[in-house]
């Protein structure tokens, strides 16, 4: 098969549009806040990074070899832990596009640093980053010490699959009120049942939401 040009491999990855494992980027002006995006594709199914192509998918191209030294910055100085970031050179239409990949961490979760200091898990829903919920940290945490698990359904497991089999979505808040649990102790139920496959995690109204998996 005859190998693609760079016009037609740049025009085939715009084609697909922004989504879970795939983002444009004009330009990187700030490290930090590309480290936002890397997080989440580490945090979730990995993606892919397309620097010098407009939100519409214009390709208007990167000037400079800054944009790769903000990216290589952003991988290793603003992720906590680092990211391993690819990155390779296309030039359709005579512009010049770089490609950043980034694959799904071995060690999450992947923090982005902000100027504060401050740590800050993501994850990508769509073509968003959203800030990782406290159940995503303690799925990442059961998943790191797991050894063996053996899962015990207590009274207040039992009493939140019986509410969730009503078919209601709940949030983290109503799941604490509903079984009369502290937060923490949710947090780590909930945990294990989406990590199990009885319960997923959707994202609604700017808000993670649990209900029971079809």
């Amino acid at each position: 098969m005859k190998p693609l040009t760079d016009t037609e491999y740049i025009r085939a990855l715009i084609a697909e549009g922004e989504h879970q494992k795939q983002d444009f980027k004009f330009e990187i002006s700030d490290a930090r806040k590309i480290a936002k995006t890397l997080s989440a594709f580490a945090n979730t199914d990995g993606g892919r990074l397309l620097v010098g192509v407009k939100d519409n998918g214009k390709i208007a191209g990167i000037h400079s070899e800054e944009e790769q030294y903000m990216l290589e910055a952003a991988a290793q100085l603003y992720c906590k832990p680092q990211v391993d970031c690819r990155m390779a050179t296309y030039w359709p239409e005579g512009r010049c596009v770089l490609v950043a990949t980034v694959e799904v961490s071995p060690n999450k979760p992947v923090y982005a640093v902000d100027g504060q200091g401050r740590r800050t898990a993501y994850v990508r829903i769509a073509d968003e980053n959203i800030v990782a919920s406290p159940v995503h940290l303690r799925m990442w945490q059961q998943a790191a010490c797991a050894q063996g698990e053996l899962m015990e359904y207590t009274e207040h497991g039992q009493l939140l699959l019986r509410l969730l089999e009503a078919g209601e979505s709940l949030s983290l808040s109503r799941c604490c009120r509903l079984t009369h649990q502290s937060r923490r102790a949710a947090e780590h139920l909930l945990a294990k049942f989406v990590r199990y496959g009885i319960v997923e995690m959707v994202f609604e109204e700017h808000n993670f939401r649990f209900r029971l998996k079809p």
